[in-house]
């Protein structure tokens, strides 16, 4: 069998699979509308916010909210000053950075 053969095959095969991934991410998305929207509803009806996590510290209350660098405002070496600033994980984007 050439190698051309080999690889053409392999890439057939590499478009197939992301065809299934494609079909099955539609087909989930379909099945969790109602769901979702249902959720969206009730949270414009009781005017929900984010969720808060601790009340403390303004970047442990609302992680999504919060700036990189807010836990480091007063300096870059600073200590912790709240306890639930270590019971946090840092973002996911940071982890390899260290």
């Amino acid at each position: 069998m050439r190698k051309s053969t080999i690889f053409l095959s392999y890439v057939i095969l590499n478009i197939i699979l992301v065809c299934l991934m494609f079909t099955h991410a539609f087909q989930k998305q379909r099945a969790t509308f109602p769901i979702l929207k249902e959720k969206a509803t009730q949270v414009k009806k009781f005017a929900l916010t984010d969720l808060c996590l601790f009340t403390e510290a303004r970047y442990t209350r609302h992680p999504t909210m919060a700036d990189l660098n807010t836990p480091f405002q007063d300096f870059p070496m600073s200590i912790e000053h709240y306890p639930s600033g270590s019971l946090m994980l840092p973002p996911p984007q940071l982890k390899g950075e260290f």
